[in-house]
């Protein structure tokens, strides 16, 4: 796997405030340190999106779970800003108490990290974004984008450029400079392939067992212990903002009956009755993980005329090397020769496409999936201008004809036009494999 050249140094600053019995505040800059000598940064394909909305809008806003490097990029970009996280205890309540003053004492530009905990800063950046009509002036970052969403939409409507950043794709991983969204037209293929980088099979299946953490990427961790420290970060400070779980085992149980079952569709009965609690509560635990971008729900595909369609969407881990982790795949090797690699290798590539979607800036992708009451399935539609493109996704490096054999129910949908689609796969080489079907191997995604 190729690594990027370089180190790129960043100076951390742990910022105090001091409350002074007047409630005024003063910022008090110390304990400066060096950090990331012995780290590299990948450098993301979302910056260019960062950069097209920072000159259209006030405010930047990036959100995504914890450690998918949202801060990271934004501090490389933004190198001569402030940064300031309301992680700090005393920053946060010095938001929470005297919003008003908050960026008085830290005026723009600048970065806020976590500014889900202190929404209230929200009006404030709105006031001053209208009175100085500046662009680019607040970066901010978010772990909870639902718990969040409404406030920003409400104060910072037309103002703010939003993106939804995932772990590191894999041609951020092989450092290949390409920003398309995948699509399956033949424009995009063979503007794609100029630009692809070949990469084994057993290399995809490190990759997939690994994830997608940045800085699993950086440096040398122990992939077991950053999981399971991860997975109880999460639940200490994502799981307690946003609700009272009160079991935290069944939890972690809830998690790994989902983990399970990424690329399945949703059961909700099932895994409630599987981890011993209610139905409602396991749903309540499932926006959870929604609202904290640890799984997507994919919905299926369907419309008035399509009434033979099931509407019961599927599940996705947005990280495969934490759903690994939760189902306890030790190693690359054994899952790629488990029962679930089928399902880790659909769950690789739809993260991959979605990832090529939201790093432009879009929000909600039109992703889709098929499946009818008579079994036939599809197992990805790219919706473009009211063109359907069916996607198969199969770990095989032996594509066949068969795979698109369930394609044809779209030809019997009205109001939709089938576009050109596709199998991913394990195949060596882009080619097609009938008139209107590409064979695309991973490294084209």
């Amino acid at each position: 796997m190729a690594k990027t050249p370089g180190f790129y140094f960043f100076l951390s600053i742990k910022i105090f405030v001091k409350l002074t019995s007047t409630r005024k505040t003063s910022i008090i800059i110390s304990n400066i340190k060096l950090v990331g000598e012995d780290m590299k940064y990948i450098k993301r394909n979302v910056e260019s999106t960062i950069k097209k909305m920072e000159k259209m809008f006030t405010s930047v806003l990036i959100t995504g779970a914890r450690q998918v490097g949202k801060t990271t990029t934004l501090r490389k970009m933004k190198k001569d800003i402030q940064y300031i996280t309301l992680d700090d205890p005393l920053m946060l309540q010095t938001a929470i108490d005297d919003p008003g003053a908050f960026f008085k004492t830290t005026p723009p530009p600048v970065i806020v990290d976590e500014i889900q905990y202190a929404p209230q800063l929200l009006t404030y950046i709105k006031m001053i974004g209208d009175e100085t009509g500046k662009k680019g002036q607040f970066y901010l970052t978010g772990s909870q984008k639902f718990h969040m969403m409404k406030n920003v939409s409400e104060s910072l409507a037309g103002r703010i450029g939003i993106i939804n950043l995932l772990g590191l794709s894999l041609r951020e991983i092989q450092e290949i400079d390409f920003k398309q969204p995948f699509l399956t037209d033949e424009t995009y293929i063979i503007e794609r392939n100029k630009k692809t980088k070949q990469i084994d099979y057993s290399q995809v299946w490190k990759i997939i067992h690994q994830g997608s953490m940045p800085a699993l990427y950086s440096q040398e961790l122990d992939w077991k212990i950053y999981y399971g420290s991860y997975t109880r970060t999460y639940i200490e400070r994502d799981v307690r903002d946003l609700t009272k779980i009160g079991d935290e085992q069944k939890f972690i149980k809830f998690m790994i009956a989902l983990a399970a079952r990424t690329s399945q569709m949703l059961n909700m009965t099932t895994i409630a009755n599987e981890v011993g609690v209610t139905v409602p509560t396991a749903e309540r635990w499932l926006s959870i993980l929604i609202s904290s971008n640890i799984i997507y729900l994919l919905q299926p595909y369907y419309n008035n005329i399509t009434k033979r369609t099931v509407k019961t969407p599927k599940i996705y881990f947005l990280d495969t090397g934490l759903a690994a982790y939760l189902t306890r795949w030790s190693n690359s090797a054994v899952l790629e020769s488990g029962a679930m690699a089928g399902a880790f290798f659909e769950t690789f590539v739809f993260s991959e496409i979605l990832k090529s979607h939201y790093n432009t800036g879009t929000l909600n992708p039109p992703l889709y999936y098929y499946r009818d009451k008579d079994g036939r399935e599809i197992d990805l539609l790219i919706e473009q201008n009211g063109i359907l493109h069916p996607i198969e996704i199969k770990k095989s490096a032996s594509p066949r004809k068969e795979f698109l054999k369930h394609f044809k129910v779209l030809d019997n949908i009205k109001g939709i036009k089938k576009g050109t689609g596709g199998i991913v796969c394990l195949y060596d080489d882009l080619v097609k494999i009938d008139q209107n079907n590409w064979v695309i191997p991973v490294n084209v995604l």
